[in-house]
């Protein structure tokens, strides 16, 4: 009798260790199918970031007539990289593995090539038209900030010499940064339908803001003393203004409309 209580006993505990072994391989599991999931969602998750070939520091000196236009799109390459930052994060775990690649990646290289080609364009205008500037394109995935487009190389035109009686230029570059009325907390509760077009334009607002911040720092010095009102904060305004008329009327489309959004518009340094 002692006997089988004891291979009884003895059963029981090997019971117990083969079901206790069942757990820790079926734990293992789940932690290497977590782990191995979908690479880029698990980059995206982990906080890495979209890293680009600097294109600024690749041009060669530009035309003063090619400026304004050179700048134009090395700005908006900088706001290319920051949507793809933005949608990068908003989309992260969706998709499988080539997701990233498929859906921000490969757009964002398309993107990149159009707006190269007009800088080389604008610069063969004047001068020799550089060459190879495509092979900037293709932007990667990695753990540091994007990166960012510097201002366009220095003019081959010799500066004027400064006016003492010119009135003082309004030191942009050091008198902070471009402030705007938050609209997402004004916003009444939106319809399902209209979710997806809202936040678009929600997005729209920040982009636009982070363009104005950037021309702010690239402009630093120039004009007169109205010259960031004029050139950065009134164009900013009008931009947003039909930007919030959008997130109205999509909202109104299936609630009643949001009155008085308009007056978010303007901003301030």
């Amino acid at each position: 009798m002692p006997a089988a209580t004891g291979r009884h006993r003895l059963s029981r505990r090997t019971k117990i260790t083969t079901a206790a072994l069942g757990l820790v391989l079926a734990a293992g599991a789940l932690v290497i199918a977590t782990t191995v999931g979908d690479p880029s969602s698990a980059n995206a998750a982990s906080g890495g970031q979209i890293t680009c070939p600097d294109v600024a520091g690749r041009l060669p000196a530009i035309p003063a007539q090619a400026q304004a236009e050179v700048q134009r799109n090395l700005d908006l390459l900088n706001t290319q990289i920051s949507e793809a930052n933005n949608r990068l994060i908003t989309t992260a775990g969706q998709g499988g593995p080539n997701f990233v690649q498929n859906a921000i990646l490969g757009p964002l290289a398309d993107k990149r090539v159009s707006t190269i080609d007009r800088i080389a364009i604008a610069i063969g205008r004047q001068g020799e038209k550089p060459q190879g500037l495509d092979s900037l394109a293709a932007c990667s995935l990695g753990g540091q900030a994007g990166t960012g487009e510097a201002t366009a190389p220095a003019s081959t035109t010799p500066a004027a010499p400064a006016d003492p009686a010119a009135p003082a230029k309004e030191p942009a570059g050091n008198a902070g940064q471009i402030t705007c009325p938050d609209v997402e907390s004004r916003l009444p509760a939106i319809p399902a339908q209209a979710q997806a077009e809202v936040q678009r334009n929600l997005d729209l607002l920040n982009t636009q803001i982070g363009e104005a911040n950037n021309r702010l720092v690239t402009t630093a010095g120039q004009g007169g003393p109205n010259f960031v009102q004029n050139a950065i904060l009134g164009p900013l305004e009008d931009k947003r203004v039909a930007t919030i008329n959008r997130i109205a009327t999509a909202i109104g489309r299936n609630a009643d409309k949001p009155q008085g959004l308009d007056a978010l518009a303007p901003c301030s340094l």
